[in-house]
């Protein structure tokens, strides 16, 4: 009997970015090139809900995954004669993932390094598969799509380059007169610094360098007229590039520690007043004579570009302050996504009680059935709107709008917050009243303490053994471990004592609690209630959740009409609910 051999080509489907060599750092005796293959730099991509910006998170990437991969022939996988070569080694430098390539010795592949080498053969793409997402979005709300855990699978030298922010890696070199006077002719042509850096790297002169200039310029004026949907994508001739980066400039005037990017360094260190000059003269409004009174009004009323940019200035702030914003009790609980606002359902499995019989002589297999618990809860939008006075623009009082927008950033954190532990509290310290009719801590549920007691060995112990006996509704056992002791205030001194590891001489000495993490929630209002808490990884308890693509506050802006300047909206999507009670105990303390 012949057993049939099933071939697959590729197991992954996968993404593309390219690159573009640089032949001044080949390695003749190594046969090497060093690439930058990726960075942070979005990339529009669209999928079934239309575009979005995809990031690569460098910090993600599978670096042993990568290592090896093979560097092929216009991402050919149909025979080992298109490898070219393989990925030697990658490392990660600040924002970018470089790679070492190294290539084959193989005579037959000569002619192809030796283009390669003299940058005949220019562009490398590079394909990955990504195992994890994370939505978001960008400061200006544009949808992000970020790559946390990725990894590159080939590399491939091809005829057409798409992602221009990657490059191989530049070797030192001496500035010649030649390479600055590139520079200045590509600064006042507009060329992009990937394609300067590009024409010095591959040795032009200025003659060779200005014909290339010339002709991008004529490129970039047939694109204008042939595609005006796509004119000027990533530069700050398009709105939303100048929006983004003059918030991001008055931004760090405000935090001073933030590191600008390339399009917001032009704006640094300009007023208000400047940045409202600013707009009226890309909408072909003159400020000559202005006064920066007059200059705001006109900005406040004449475009929305204005209002976007202080709207982008105050949710960095919001922001900033939002993830600082302290909180116990938010660790405890997983963070999920909603797709609207109704009731967001968990479905639960439980293959516990699904036990094996003895298949009878006849062979006949007996029917089993798998239990099914199902909790919900659903999320609602909560914010508020606050001015930003025309006076406080004129006089440039950044502190007039950041500390308001920095406390409502800790607000709307701390209010989170409050919603997590109004959950935990509510039904006199009982929790919420879950699908099967009983409150989350209820004796029934085996998770409440017969009577309240002070932390201690005896009733951590207690309270280990109830979590470790939890059944699941099949009535099979699941031996939850518990992670964290969520205490008030109150009980930290007695807490931390207690869990303090011993460095034990005699087998009495030894603290069988130390792995146990204390989490402080000063919210807790009860001083004597405390819990005990697994992993909200490893079984489902505490869950809250955002809409989808809107994590954390959201910051809408227009020019005031009720007010003298510029209205603010800020808007949270959240919503919290208890999804199992097998991961928490309570004792009500004493």
């Amino acid at each position: 009997m012949r057993t049939a051999l099933l071939l697959r080509e590729s197991a992954i489907q996968l993404e593309h970015r390219d690159a573009i060599p640089r032949p001044r750092t080949f390695d003749e005796t190594n046969l090497t090139i060093d690439a930058v293959i990726a960075s942070t730099t979005p990339v529009r991509r669209r999928d079934q809900r239309g575009e979005f910006l995809e990031v690569l998170d460098p910090t993600g990437l599978d670096l042993a995954v990568t290592r090896g991969a093979s560097v092929l022939d216009s991402h050919r996988q149909t025979g080992i004669d298109n490898v070219l070569g393989a990925i030697d080694d990658v490392w990660i430098e600040g924002s970018e993932v470089v790679a070492r390539l190294r290539f084959s010795s193989r005579p037959e592949i000569a002619p192809v390094i030796t283009d390669i080498r003299s940058g005949i053969i220019r562009n490398l793409s590079v394909g990955y598969a990504v195992d994890e997402w994370k939505a978001g979005k960008d400061a200006s709300g544009i949808r992000t799509m970020t790559a946390v855990r990725w990894s590159v699978r080939e590399a491939s030298f091809v005829a057409v380059p798409a992602d221009p922010t990657a490059r191989t890696r530049a070797g030192v070199t001496n500035v010649t007169g030649d390479d600055r006077a590139i520079r200045e002719l590509g600064r006042r042509t507009g060329a992009s610094t990937a394609r300067v850096d590009a024409l010095i790297e591959l040795g032009a002169s200025i003659e060779d360098a200005r014909r290339a200039f010339l002709n991008d310029m004529l490129q970039r004026n047939v694109v204008v007229h042939s595609s005006r949907s796509e004119h000027n994508v990533i530069t700050l001739d398009n709105p939303e590039v100048f929006v983004r980066a003059a918030g991001e400039a008055l931004y760090q005037r405000i935090a001073p520690n933030a590191t600008p990017s390339g399009p917001a360094r032009q704006y640094i260190g300009m007023r208000i007043a400047d940045l409202a000059g600013e707009t009226l003269r890309r909408h072909g409004i003159s400020t000559t004579g202005m006064t920066a009174e007059t200059m705001i009004t006109r900005a406040l009323h004449s475009t929305s570009d204005f209002a976007l940019i202080l709207g982008d200035t105050v949710g960095r702030t919001l922001r900033a302050a939002y993830q600082s914003a302290p909180s116990g009790i938010r660790q405890l609980a997983r963070e999920t996504s909603a797709q609207d606002f109704r009731k967001k359902s968990r479905l639960q499995l439980d293959a516990s009680g699904f036990t094996l019989t003895k298949v009878n002589e006849t062979g006949e297999f007996t029917m089993g059935t798998m239990e099914e618990s199902g909790e919900s809860y659903a999320i609602d939008s909560y914010g508020r709107i606050f001015g930003i006075s025309r006076k406080a623009m004129v006089n440039d009082d950044l502190g007039a709008f950041s500390d308001l927008s920095r406390r409502l950033g800790q607000a709307a954190g701390a209010f989170e917050a409050q919603f997590l532990v109004d959950l935990v509290v509510t039904g006199s310290g009982n929790g919420p009243t879950m699908s099967d009719g009983k409150a989350l801590f209820h004796t029934d549920h085996g998770n409440k303490a017969a009577s309240g007691a002070a932390p201690s060995e005896t009733t951590l112990s207690a309270a280990r053994l109830a979590m470790r006996k939890q059944t699941a509704k099949g009535g099979g056992l699941i031996s939850v471990t518990p992670r964290f002791l969520l205490a008030p205030p109150d009980l930290e001194t007695t807490c931390e004592k207690l869990l303090t590891a011993i460095q034990a001489t005699n087998t009495d000495d030894v603290n069988p609690f130390a792995r146990l993490s204390l989490v402080i929630e000063p919210r807790l209002a009860n001083a004597t209630r405390w819990y005990l808490v697994a992993d909200a990884s490893e079984i489902d308890g505490l869950e809250f959740a955002y809409l989808a693509g809107a994590p954390g506050p959201q910051v809408e802006t227009r020019a005031g009409f009720e007010v003298d300047g510029v209205q603010v909206k800020v808007r949270l999507d959240f919503g919290a609910g208890f999804v199992d009670w097998r991961g928490w105990y309570a004792n009500a303390g004493a």
